[in-house]
């Protein structure tokens, strides 16, 4: 089920609300940040709609530098706000293949983005870079992905930060 559906399962709405993930394994911001809107465009209703991204450390790996990968989700921001959608970052958890003191810094990039933005940003990778649950789930798989347990760590910061507020809901 992921964050995403564990948070979608606790998001209680009068109207039903819509998920749709669009992640793609190992992609960078620049990609994200190529393809958003023609994914969007085609999932997005004649009601309202909204935007979680959830850039991972990808970049990272790719030598894509700290300067890009925030002019990457600035853009993102920026095309969604400048389009009237509503939008929600959930930032980069903590991995194994990456050095440390790195995705701190990516997350502090993308974190300091959001801000400059007034745009929701969910810190993920400084409450789980030494939480038992997510270092045993994580190192218990490929050292990139969590278990069951993992990503109901994540989903408990996206719900417990902003994420009943972003969406006028109230908190559950």
């Amino acid at each position: 089920m992921g964050w995403v559906g564990r948070v979608a399962a606790r998001t209680p709405s009068e109207s039903p609300l819509a998920f749709f993930t669009l992640a793609v394994p190992g992609e960078t911001s620049t990609s994200l940040s190529g393809r958003w809107e023609t994914e969007c465009n085609r999932r997005f209703g004649s009601g309202e709609n909204r935007l979680v991204v959830a850039p991972g450390s990808a970049d990272l790996l790719h030598g894509v530098s700290l300067a890009r990968s925030r002019l990457n989700l600035a853009n993102v921001l920026d095309d969604a706000a400048n389009r009237q959608i509503p939008t929600f970052v959930v930032g980069p958890p903590p991995r194994t293949d990456v050095p440390e003191s790195a995705l701190g810094d990516l997350s502090g990039a993308f974190a300091d983005v959001c801000q400059r933005r007034r745009v929701t940003y969910v810190e993920t990778f400084e409450p789980l870079r030494t939480h038992e649950q997510w270092l045993s789930d994580t190192s218990a798989g490929d050292g990139t992905h969590p278990q069951q347990a993992g990503y109901g760590l994540l989903a408990w910061l996206v719900l417990h930060n902003g994420w009943h507020e972003w969406l006028g809901l109230p908190q559950e």
